[in-house]
């Protein structure tokens, strides 16, 4: 099983930063795409952020322009970077990979055990 470890989240006030960390453990020579989602309390687990293996990146809207997402190959890890965060940015930020050959086998993908992220004054 490939394991997603996350790192990065706490308290922040609104117009604060955080950047988030997730890094995959083991033998893995190759991830596809690397995303972050997000849950609030009551709602639906939302895209966040994507970026795809051949370097093309999504963002939804609500965080378009405030939000970075980048990755490094070499070290199987997905970072983003919030800006400008707002009281609605609070929720329960998971890592996920798709695509992963890890240990000479084919994962299609893999979470994070999710990281708090509050905004609040």
């Amino acid at each position: 099983q490939v394991q997603l470890v996350e790192s990065g989240g706490g308290l922040v006030q609104p117009g604060g930063s955080l950047r988030l960390s997730c890094a995959a453990s083991g033998r893995i020579s190759r991830v596809n795409d690397m995303g972050w989602y997000r849950q609030a309390p009551g709602k639906q687990r939302e895209l966040v952020a994507i970026t795809l293996s051949g370097g093309r990146t999504n963002y939804a809207d609500p965080v378009k322009g405030r939000f970075t997402i980048s990755r490094d190959n070499a070290k199987n890890a997905v970072f983003l970077q919030m800006n400008s965060l707002k009281p609605e940015d609070t929720a329960v930020y998971y890592c996920n990979m798709k695509g992963i050959y890890y240990n000479f086998r084919y994962y299609s993908e893999s979470w994070g055990q999710g990281t708090q992220v509050t905004v609040s004054s």
